[in-house]
């Protein structure tokens, strides 16, 4: 093991440093909780809880409207593209619709990350 010395000042200058970029860190997330809107969901969320169709879902990427990602055949949408839709009358579907699609969401982040604590604890 080494021992390494620093000066006092050297040394609350490096702890301030750390407490601004930890509380930096907090805020983040507790923003990225606030803002659903950049989390993504996918195309079964998308068609459930808006009650469009998966051809619908397909037009609208064809004509560019909305925007996603593709990862292993799955399409993936940003809430926050979902919104725009909804705001341009694209889709047409009331706020509620749209809170139970956030609120789904929520539930199954939650679900994996206990899902995971689960598999962690039984190692």
């Amino acid at each position: 093991m080494d021992v390494i010395t620093i000066e006092a000042q050297a040394f609350k200058e490096l702890t301030a440093k750390i407490n601004m970029i930890a509380k930096f860190v907090v805020s983040m997330q507790a923003q990225a909780e606030d803002e659903p809107a950049e989390d993504w969901v996918d195309n079964y969320d998308v068609c459930t809880f808006l009650k469009v169709s998966p051809r619908t879902l397909q037009r609208l990427r064809a004509a560019n409207l909305v925007a996603y990602s593709r990862i292993r055949g799955k399409s993936f949408y940003k809430i926050s593209k979902i919104k725009r839709l909804m705001d341009n009358n694209i889709i047409r579907r009331s706020e509620e619709h749209f809170q139970d699609l956030i609120k789904n969401h929520k539930l199954h982040i939650e679900r994996n990350v206990e899902q995971k604590r689960n598999i962690k604890t039984n190692r």
